[in-house]
């Protein structure tokens, strides 16, 4: 069976990093926009990664600039607003697409794993999904929905060990 592990990506440096160095790990993993409405839950969002690292709790970033241009071409710009406005300290990674034919392999596995409302299809920034320790989906919540609505699932996933 296909998890999260088995997929690669590139970090906002550039390297390209196995997801299976994750393993063990509870990950939410977020498509992101710097430029966006719901730009300010990356607050709650690093909150929560204070929180809740030290008990396995990683976020992964992933810009995407697919919905209205929110992204910025540079990743330095990114990474700039994110650390100097909401003091992001999680793993970033290179933007990506998360639809369409150039979208990310595990953009595609993650909405094939936990479809939306009406569609699989990511339809905005910060749609959110919650990995349990052995790289299964359990859980995807919209863009609106605000990252401290669900800390309550975070925990359980992460006192299920």
């Amino acid at each position: 069976m296909t998890t999260v592990y088995d997929f690669n990506a590139k970090l906002a440096d550039d390297e390209e990093i196995s997801l299976k160095q994750y393993e063990g790990k509870v990950l939410l993993i977020v498509n992101t926009a710097s430029k966006c409405g719901f730009t300010p839950q990356f607050e709650a969002l690093q909150d929560l990664y204070e929180t809740y690292k030290d008990k396995g709790l990683v976020i992964l970033g992933f810009p995407c600039d697919q919905f209205k241009n929110q992204e910025y071409d540079d990743i330095k710009d990114t990474l700039t607003v994110c650390q100097t406005n909401y003091g992001v300290t999680f793993p970033m990674f290179q933007k990506v697409d998360v639809h369409g034919d150039d979208a990310h392999p595990l953009f595609r596995f993650l909405q094939e794993q936990k479809g939306g409302v009406l569609t699989n299809k990511i339809k905005w920034n910060f749609t959110k999904f919650l990995i349990d320790r052995e790289g299964h989906v359990i859980d995807r919540y919209a863009p609106m929905t605000k990252p401290k609505s669900f800390e309550k699932d975070i925990v359980k996933t992460l006192e299920n060990k």
